[in-house]
């Protein structure tokens, strides 16, 4: 069971994001105050979890949170200010934008899966490395972003079917690279990702 922890001066929020390897769609932060009270078995790092299983556990962390929210950074934000820069964008857009059953609620202190923190918290906060399979908080986080990612691209590939985002998520699968070659960049793409910028020059886009 990974632990749940709440400093002694006030609540802690887990912090995680999700899609910072796709070549398309936005990358998609969470943010999420767990009830030490109320115990969700089975929280681990996203990935390493079925959808169905992840599906489950996002109802049951919406359901049972202190308090939870979902943000993103854009296309057009990760072509212009990089995906770290965005991935940090839409953490501490997350943070900020935490709401509990009573309203707007503010962690003392933010745990951030990974090595950075945003610059611009509203609280402390502390950067862990792999944190989404050690710290309860950070993992539930990693699932909400997920699902919500997951069903953000669900959405787009019925507007783009060409590009299977239902199989890969925008992933650079060799479908997916090879729906490129064939189509070109669509508006969800991030034109400053390699694979998208070369296939893009190779066609004129």
């Amino acid at each position: 069971m990974l632990p749940f922890l709440r400093p002694p001066e006030g609540l802690v929020c887990g912090v995680d994001e999700a899609g910072r390897g796709p070549l398309a769609g936005p990358v998609v932060a969470a943010a999420v105050i767990l009830d030490p009270a109320r115990t969700i078995a089975g929280l681990n790092d996203s990935k390493k979890l079925s959808a169905r299983k992840r599906l489950l556990l996002a109802a049951e962390i919406r359901a049972t949170a202190l308090a939870w929210a979902v943000a993103e950074a854009s296309v057009e934000e990760i072509d212009r200010i990089n995906i770290l820069q965005a991935s940090l964008l839409a953490m501490q857009r997350a943070v900020a934008a935490l709401r509990g059953a009573q309203g707007p609620v503010l962690p003392s202190h933010a745990l951030i899966d990974g090595n950075r923190c945003p610059l611009l918290l509203p609280c402390s906060g502390e950067a862990i490395v792999g944190g989404d399979g050690k710290v309860a908080g950070i993992a539930a986080a990693s699932i909400l972003a997920k699902t919500v990612r997951d069903a953000g691209m669900l959405v787009a590939h019925a507007s783009y079917p060409q590009y299977g985002f239902d199989r890969h998520m925008g992933y650079p699968t060799a479908f997916h690279l090879q729906a490129l070659r064939e189509h070109g960049a669509c508006p969800l793409h991030r034109r400053s990702f390699a694979p998208v910028a070369r296939l893009s020059q190779t066609r004129g886009a």
